[in-house]
This record gives C-alpha cells, sequence and structure tokens, in this order.
C-alpha cells in the first residue's frame, strides 16, 4: 500500500510537518524568520496555494496549506519552499551536509471543524514546548491574525474561520475561546496529531483512505512491541 505521504491529491487541505536534520536548529535569528516568511509569500504567487495556519519553531515548521486546481502540486510547493530556505542558509551561515530531516510529512485535513482543531494544534506548539504560556506571545505563528485581527500578508483566513461569526470583533473573540478550550480540554492538542495520514471526520476518513488506498493511521516503524501484539 502506499506511504500516505505520497498521496497528495489538489485541492486538498494538507498540515505539514517539516524538521531540521538529527532536529537541529533551522532559524538562529529574526532575519531566518522573516525570510522564511517572504519564501512562503513568493511560492504562493508562483503556484496560488493558500495558507491558513503556520508556526516557525526553533528547530521545525507546521503549514496548514491548501493547493488548488490551476496550482502547483504539494510536491513542488514543498520542493520550491524547502530548496529555497535550504539555499539561504547555507550560503548564510556555510553549512554544509543534510539540512532537512527526510522528506516533509503530510496529513489530509478535512475542511470543517476540524481544519479549526488542526489549526490551533500548530498555534498551540509554542505552548506545548513551554515556550509561552499564551500563544498569543509567541510571534512567529499564525494565531494573532486569527485570533486579534494582526496583518499577517501570508496567511489566508478560511471559510471555516468566517463561519464563527459574521462580525470580525465576535469572530475574533469566537476564535481565542475556541482555542482557550483546546488547551483547557484537550492539553494543548498533546498527541493530537501523532502518527496520522488524514485527520477529519469518519466519514471524511473512510472516503479518502478507501478512494485513495491509504491507512488512516501511519504504523509505527519496527517489530511490534509485545503488548500490541499481543493485543493487550
Amino acid at each position: 500500500m502506499p506511504r500516505a505521504s505520497r498521496i497528495a491529491p489538489k485541492e486538498y487541505i494538507y498540515h505539514i510537518l517539516t524538521r531540521g536534520n538529527n532536529r537541529q536548529d533551522v532559524f538562529k535569528d529574526e532575519k531566518d524568520y522573516r525570510r522564511y516568511i517572504d519564501i512562503l509569500q513568493r511560492y504562493k504567487d508562483r503556484y496560488t496555494f493558500k495558507l491558513y495556519h503556520y508556526v516557525l519553531m526553533r528547530n521545525h515548521i507546521h503549514l496548514v496549506l491548501e493547493t488548488t486546481e490551476r496550482g502547483g502540486s504539494l510536491a513542488e510547493i514543498m520542493k520550491g519552499i524547502n530548496l529555497s530556505y535550504v539555499q539561504y542558509y547555507k550560503n548564510k551561515y556555510k553549512h554544509t551536509g543534510h539540512f532537512w530531516q527526510d522528506r516533509y510529512k503530510s496529513i489530509i485535513i478535512s475542511k470543517d471543524d476540524y481544519l479549526l482543531a488542526c489549526g490551533s494544534y500548530v498555534e498551540l506548539n509554542p505552548v506545548r514546548a513551554r515556550i509561552v504560556e499564551d500563544p498569543k506571545e509567541y510571534r512567529w505563528s499564525s494565531y494573532n491574525a486569527y485570533a486579534y485581527g494582526k496583518k499577517d500578508f501570508v496567511v489566508d483566513e478560511h471559510p471555516i474561520y468566517r463561519e464563527l461569526s459574521k462580525g470580525k470583533t465576535e469572530r475574533r473573540k469566537k476564535y481565542r475561546e475556541f482555542v482557550k478550550g483546546m488547551i483547557k480540554d484537550k492539553g494543548a492538542m498533546k498527541g493530537e496529531m501523532n502518527r496520522r495520514a488524514v485527520y477529519g471526520s469518519e466519514d471524511f476518513v473512510k472516503e479518502v483512505t478507501r478512494e485513495y488506498r491509504v491507512e488512516a493511521m501511519i504504523k509505527p516503524k519496527g517489530r511490534p512491541k509485545k503488548n500490541e501484539k499481543d493485543g493487550k
């Protein structure tokens, strides 16, 4: 059965995770973060994808993006972004060797409340990492664009967010409350995306796994543990 990360039909939403090789830092100063965001905008213009949520962490990156029918494929988009940033980083820091850890990981996301949940998962990374207590304190994410209306030229507000309320002020308030609920009731979404290949309602998961012949969960590598093998 094909690996889920290689199944990337157009006009789907994807949660992308890219790590530095051996979890090495991929950002060392403010200019690095800003350059990566500039690269995102450049490839948005080239491949006409929509970027809904993001967070740039010191040694890894999360993106939630939607490919379009007339735009580039997910593979083209990520190859362009990753290669462009690697060239910048290697030139600046004289880095040699592998930069990214393997290939990026991708999860297909349904365009409903699960997209809001996925967005909050992404934006709560700094909270789970105990870098900040409140996601608004972290500069390099899409949270403040949704929660407070901060101008972020690289973010596209998605329809599910707009459905929270007709008014901008009330919509932002409801988004803040939604994310607070994820912190309080779901432990900042810890473990929510572990080993997932598809994230959505039961019907959505069945539809995607059936149509593209993929597993909804990625099986761990190596031999199964005894308790897993015995069903305990």
